[in-house]
């Protein structure tokens, strides 16, 4: 058993680790550890936290002694992960960030301070941690997470050593949900491609009908798309639903954060109405979690219209004879459809359409008006037009 068995794919990421900690000169305090979501980066950073921390000499991460275990449960006191359900990571949680990272380690060899999100540093927050960064005390490391470098400003990711993940491959995830999670082989192979090895989303597509229906719905939605009033509902409907489902996991939570809040000021959760120091604090907890309850439905927005470009993906690999594996193998009739409803350039057209709605998502973008404007602009071709070959020219949206 070690601490970077569950790290899959990710063979010579994983041999420079062991290398940097077995080998003596050979540490760096600042990593910066890029990879496509679901490769495991934050993985990757715990592992490293606990094989850092290992107490067994000649085997760094073996994953059986108490600072391995502790480390990869994170309650090992000298491994801080952060990790945010916001927006942004603002600059007051990276000034004590910065001083934490001054002191020393209280029972470990390296106080470890990893960033599992350090792409949603605002900028004033990455210039708050850059000193620390570039001159760490001695038994300091950092480990930053990042979908990729550029997501860095480039004074954070130059004082950085680069650390990239890869995609895993399809089986290799199969082979984890089968051996870890003891998921039927023939599920955890259709959940690895579905989800387009993304070991997370793979593992809830395994175990959860709903999410698998939810996908099955998504992935149907391109050939629905007939006209202007199909494209208003389509992106109604997403819009609601990725709200029901944010609303469903904030509301869960959010009455008992306000009882333990309440408790922790001393103040009596049945009262009707509280002193003006506790509303002041109940008032603060609760623009807290609409920010939370907004970044989810934007991050279950992003999640379908990963599942949704995947269709215009396997339609493009259809249409241009490329002998690459479908994402969605299991729909093969969408997928020809598809592929015969939109030229090449369409399809291409199409992807670039999505793209551009994930980054307005990124922006800020009203939700409702970023997916109105993307279903029109993946509405069905008709009519006579036509693009090369005879195959329909894809209708435009004006993009900007």
């Amino acid at each position: 058993m070690s601490v970077f068995d569950e790290l899959v794919g990710q063979e010579r990421a994983v041999e420079t680790l062991r290398h940097t900690v077995s080998t003596p000169g050979a540490m760096t305090h600042a990593w910066l550890v890029t990879g496509p979501p679901g490769s495991g980066r934050s993985v990757a950073a715990r592992a490293f936290a606990a094989a850092l921390q290992c107490e067994t000499p000649g085997d760094p991460g073996c994953g059986t002694c108490q600072a391995c275990r502790t480390a990869m449960a994170g309650s090992h006191p000298d491994v801080t992960v952060v990790a945010t359900s916001e927006t942004f990571i603002k600059v007051a949680q990276a000034r004590e960030l910065a001083v934490l990272a001054q002191t020393r380690p209280s029972v470990g060899r390296w106080r470890v301070i990893v960033v599992e999100d350090a792409d949603r540093l605002n900028e004033p927050a990455a210039d708050a941690l850059l000193k620390s960064l570039e001159e760490p005390p001695p038994r300091t490391v950092w480990v930053l997470c990042a979908p990729a470098q550029d997501d860095l400003i480039i004074t954070v990711r130059s004082r950085c050593r680069h650390l990239r993940l890869g995609t895993p491959a399809v089986d290799a995830v199969a082979d984890l949900l089968v051996r870890r999670d003891g998921i039927d082989p023939a599920m955890a192979h259709f959940a690895a491609r579905a989800a387009q090895s993304h070991i997370g989303i793979a593992k809830r597509l395994a175990t959860d009908e709903h999410a698998r229906a939810r996908r099955r719905e998504i992935i149907s939605l391109p050939l629905t798309l007939t006209g202007l009033g199909a494209a208003l509902r389509a992106a109604q409907d997403l819009v609601d639903e990725a709200g029901a489902g944010a609303e469903s996991v904030s509301s869960d939570r959010a009455a008992e954060e306000r009882r333990a809040l309440l408790e922790q000021l001393g103040a009596d959760p049945s009262a009707r109405t509280q002193p003006p120091a506790v509303r002041a604090h109940l008032r603060d907890l609760e623009a807290r979690q609409k920010r939370e309850a907004k970044r989810q439905q934007h991050d279950s927005i992003d999640a379908a219209l990963t599942d949704l470009a995947s269709m215009y993906r396997d339609a493009l690999m259809v249409a241009t004879g490329s002998p690459v594996d479908l994402v969605n193998a299991t729909e093969p009739d969408q997928v020809e459809r598809l592929a015969r409803a939109f030229s090449p350039e369409g399809l291409l057209g199409a992807l670039e359409t999505i793209g551009l709605a994930r980054q307005r998502l990124v922006a800020n973008g009203a939700p409702l008006l970023v997916l109105e404007a993307m279903m029109i602009g993946l509405i069905l071709p008709t009519g006579p037009a036509s693009g090369p070959a005879g195959r329909p020219r894809p209708r435009t949206v004006a993009r900007g």
